[in-house]
């Protein structure tokens, strides 16, 4: 099933599948294995070579991770993907295949903490110069714009305060200065149902498939999508020679099972997020919402144009700061007190202390990031539940 004119949940449901003509079996099997077969000598040679196509070993391609990377690269209109054994692994790889030393990186000022970590105090160990900047200004990418400059790396939304940067306005601009920089864009909070980023002339997308296309917690995966040649080129040194951050088969298998109701679950986490966002707006203890889909948030004229609903994330200040924050979060009964995002369940966190604690108290300042703001990924609950719970969480403040 290779259509592209099919419809989202067609795709997530059937998008890269391999008939099993052995044992006619209905799922793609789990092919739990380090290393294949040769037919003889000469066929080795010519797989290595790259000149015949066919497995070799599973750290360069699995059949079950490959049906996972077709499903994805169908769903993100991309050419091809490369699965990865994290989020991070993902990153990671394609920043390594298109920097070196010398290369100039602009990044935007508000990411997720482990990707500020890298680019701040790992890229940089290696002679890559980052410079990080507003993105959702796009007068900051025009200002930093180099002869050097390789690539473009932003988040949208982005993580924890759900900035959203205007893609095709980047995309463009960084093209015009020069068509070889590559844009890219973590997608992890919009997932390809909400926003496809390469329609938008983006380069490569890339998500944490740990969180809302695995969608139940019990994966750690990351996933790239873009054109044939740099996914090749990703595959074989990035992942392969660089990291070695390969998915196993079972993890590919799990986000296969996972992606089949994925349009489903995103329609309740974004129905669900926007009620609560409703609920935290009107509340008097409540100081500010960060939410895209509310017409009070900067970039909500850009989310609108690029998602078509606005995600199941929100954060919010409350009265009170850091401390007022914590006692919140430790009276939630029901919505549970864990980092990560994108399951079924309700999951809060305090991103200052927790999943940006890497960043230093001036670079949070310099990043929009409250040190009392609270993040929520709204979860698959009865929405009535979920709002009873934060209403009992402030009585007890």
């Amino acid at each position: 099933m290779q259509n592209n004119n099919s419809g989202f949940s067609t795709k997530t449901i059937h998008g890269g599948n391999v008939r099993d003509t052995q044992y006619g079996s209905l799922i793609m099997p789990i092919y739990q294995n380090a290393t294949f077969c040769f037919d003889n000598c000469e066929q080795g040679g010519r797989r290595f070579a790259g000149l015949e196509s066919g497995y070799v070993y599973s750290r360069a391609g699995n059949p079950t991770t490959t049906v996972l990377e077709n499903r994805v690269a169908l769903l993100e209109n991309a050419e091809s993907a490369v699965a990865f054994s994290s989020g991070m692994g993902a990153i990671s790889s394609v920043l390594w295949t298109i920097c070196a030393h010398g290369k100039h990186v602009i990044a935007d000022n508000t990411l997720y903490g482990c990707s500020f970590a890298l680019l701040a105090h790992g890229l940089t160990r290696y002679g890559v110069e980052v410079t990080f900047a507003d993105l959702s200004d796009i007068s900051q990418l025009q200002a930093e714009l180099r002869g050097n400059t390789v690539a473009v790396f932003f988040e949208t939304p982005a993580n924890p305060n759900l900035k959203v940067v205007d893609i095709a306005a980047v995309a463009k601009m960084a093209h015009d200065h020069n068509e070889d920089i590559k844009v890219i864009v973590d997608s992890t909070f919009a997932t390809p149902y909400l926003t496809r980023p390469l329609d938008l002339g983006a380069d490569v997308v890339v998500h944490s498939a740990t969180k809302y296309l695995n969608g139940h917690g019990d994966v750690i995966a990351g996933i790239a999508c873009g054109k044939t040649d740099f996914m090749t080129e990703l595959r074989v040194f990035g992942l392969k020679n660089a990291t070695g951050a390969v998915l196993g088969p079972h993890e590919a298998f799990l986000i296969l099972r996972g992606l089949k109701t994925l349009e489903l679950r995103m329609e309740r986490h974004c129905s669900n997020a926007l009620a609560l966002t409703e609920f935290l707006s009107g509340h008097p203890m409540v100081e500010r919402v960060y939410f895209p889909g509310l017409p009070g948030h900067p970039n909500h004229e850009v989310a609108r144009r690029q998602m078509r609903l606005f995600g199941g994330m929100a954060a919010f200040e409350i009265c009170g700061g850091r401390a007022a924050g914590a006692k919140l979060l430790d009276n939630l009964q029901l919505c549970t007190l864990a980092v990560s995002l994108g399951d079924a369940e309700t999951l809060v966190e305090h991103p200052a202390s927790m999943t940006h604690s890497t960043y230093t108290a001036e670079e949070l300042k310099e990043a929009y990031i409250a040190e009392g703001l609270v993040r929520v990924s709204v979860g698959l609950e009865t929405i009535d539940d979920i709002i009873a719970d934060f209403e009992q969480a402030f009585s007890k403040m």
